[in-house]
């Protein structure tokens, strides 16, 4: 077997007709979880069909989303979800993928204000424990957006919608909305 290790720091993965995944970095085989975990840790890999050479990466990498959204860790709502199938064959479907890759850019580059934000608010508060761990849950949960070292920049955000502090201002409104959210979860599980 021709062993292909990296090519330009891409790890390259074979999977095969039995479903099985092969990675040639380390000459072993490897689950989605394994896909999962390198994902969070901004390596950067590629998927390809062992038989064709194809590439599959978008396939599994969506195969990976849904066995985390089955987990009930969901992150993508329903709403979300129908309007993303809506999108499909619509005449601004080529935009879709731009558009979600500047929102994800955004939303990255806000996580620091918002992470300052939400510190400063529980901080000498009997909460401020529970604050930091759901802090580190939220920073492993936005770990899986962020792109694979040395990949590919992202989108530029649309001219049309400029950044703002009043934007910036919703968006950690409802940022903090959706931790107090979270947080009532973790204390109904514990």
């Amino acid at each position: 077997m021709k062993k292909q290790a990296r090519t330009d720091g891409v790890v390259i993965i074979k999977k095969y007709a039995n479903r099985r995944l092969y990675n040639t970095e380390t000459s072993s085989y490897i689950t989605l979880d394994h896909l999962a975990t390198m994902t969070r840790e901004g390596r950067d890999f590629k998927v390809v069909d062992a038989k064709t050479d194809d590439d599959i990466t978008h396939n599994v990498l969506t195969q990976i989303i849904m066995e985390e959204e089955s987990r009930g860790q969901t992150m993508l709502p329903v709403s979300f979800l129908r309007q993303l199938i809506s999108m499909y064959g619509d005449s601004m479907q080529s935009m879709v993928p731009g558009y979600l890759e500047a929102s994800m850019d955004s939303f990255r580059r806000n996580q620091e204000q918002f992470k300052s934000a939400v510190e400063g608010a529980f901080a000498h508060s009997p909460f401020a424990e529970i604050a930091k761990r759901n802090l580190q849950m939220f920073e492993a949960a936005a770990q899986a957006f962020q792109p694979p070292a040395g990949g590919a920049s992202p989108a530029p955000a649309s001219p049309s919608a400029p950044v703002t502090s009043r934007s910036k201002d919703d968006e950690i409104a409802a940022l903090k909305a959706e931790m107090a959210r979270l947080q009532d979860k973790v204390e109904k599980l514990g």
